[in-house]
């Protein structure tokens, strides 16, 4: 994928994103375009057929991907997670197993959230004799409804599994009902697996590796701040094309140009110094997490850096994503500029592992030098009672 294509790609739809979002129509035609151009496999190594991108620089084009259009660089959070996990694995034939898949622009989707009372998992995993199944209902499978393959958490008994399923088997579905106000295309709808089969090789059993899941926990927060920075630049670029266009400002008969007010080049100014601030610290942790590590001490250092940096990042872009429209009168909420879609796409973003819980984190290892023991959702436990309704949660 040469930085050319690349850019001229980002050009070419551009100007679509309000239109898009208005009439919710989905990016397959974007998402398929980005496979052909490689970025599937941007990260995976020159010899295996990808291109062999640093973490900074895939992240570097992520931002610029969001600044176009923001669903469609959340679109690969999973993807790139997966990626991640493959270029970590000492399996040298499963990583090359999946090279030859991603170096064909293969994109392979996410499915971990299921919508129950509480977060426990009722997807299975059914054996009949060699024959492996995947069987279950996920919510929140951002680009599931555009993948060739679903990354999923299941049960193995009371164990919790992960296996990688054909998103083009009869019995996989993803329905685009998604319905939060923001990110409208990423496809975070629902998504059902009906016996559907697993290779054995795409069985995951997660072992105690802290390296790696310090590592995955910052990777799942920097990926939604990669997209939020992107955000923020077309914020930014989207209010200096509304400025520039005007020829009054508010209290001002007749014309007086609205780009040589101080107060709206002070709201500007504080908007540019925002969007470089969030690139630049999410490059930075990207730097940091370029390379897989055994240490769990180097691993949680990183993971407490994109902590930070969360903590730094989402208020200061949605605060300065309220202000910008004090460069207008009535006309900087007009629907026709979508500028509320800024605000509206970072709020939703904000809301996915919500960030609170990384501040209270924060303060416990300052105090206590320890982390919160989160846990991936499992089986119910047999003492837990099933509600009184009788709907199993």
């Amino acid at each position: 994928m040469s930085a050319d294509d690349f850019d001229s790609f980002l050009s070419s739809i551009r100007g679509g994103a309000v239109s898009r979002e208005t009439d919710r129509r989905l990016l397959f035609d974007e998402v398929a375009e980005l496979k052909h151009l490689g970025f599937a496999a941007a990260r995976v190594p020159v010899a295996s057929g990808g291109g062999g991108l640093t973490l900074e620089q895939l992240f570097a084009r992520l931002i610029t991907l969001s600044a176009a259009d923001s669903s469609l660089g959340h679109v690969w959070r999973g993807h790139i997670l997966f990626v991640e996990a493959l270029l970590a694995s000492p399996d040298t034939a499963y990583r090359e197993h999946w090279f030859a898949r991603l170096s064909v622009g293969d994109l392979v989707g996410n499915a971990q959230s299921e919508r129950h009372a509480t977060a426990h998992l009722k997807t299975v995993l059914d054996r009949d004799g060699e024959l492996l199944t995947v069987t279950g209902t996920k919510y929140y499978t951002t680009g599931s409804i555009y993948a060739d393959w679903i990354y999923l958490s299941a049960l193995d008994g009371t164990d919790r599994v992960a296996v990688t399923v054909s998103a083009h088997d009869p019995g996989t579905r993803s329905v685009d009902d998604w319905d939060g106000f923001g990110q409208p295309l990423t496809g975070s709808g629902t998504t059902t697996f009906d016996r559907v089969p697993v290779d054995p090789r795409d069985l995951v059993v997660h072992s105690g590796d802290a390296a790696g899941w310090h590592r995955t926990g910052a990777l799942q927060q920097l990926i939604l701040l990669g997209v939020v920075a992107g955000i923020a630049q077309r914020a930014l670029e989207d209010t200096v094309d509304y400025v520039r266009s005007r020829r009054r400002t508010v209290g001002h008969a007749g014309e007086h140009l609205p780009r040589e007010d101080p107060l709206v080049q002070s709201i500007v100014g504080q908007l540019s110094s925002v969007v470089h601030t969030a690139r630049a610290l999410v490059l930075a942790s990207a730097r940091t997490l370029d390379e897989p590590t055994s240490d769990p001490d180097a691993s949680r250092s990183a993971l407490l850096e994109v902590f930070r940096v969360q903590q730094v990042v989402l208020p200061l872009v949605l605060d300065a994503l309220s202000r910008l429209f004090e460069v207008g009168g009535a006309s900087a909420v007009g629907r026709s500029t979508a500028l509320d879609r800024h605000w509206r796409n970072v709020r939703t973003i904000a809301s996915h592992n919500p960030a609170v819980q990384r501040s209270a984190a924060l303060g416990q290892f300052e105090l206590n030098g320890t982390l919160p023991e989160w846990q991936a959702p499992g089986a119910r436990p047999e003492t837990e009672p099933v509600p009184a309704d009788g709907e199993q949660a």
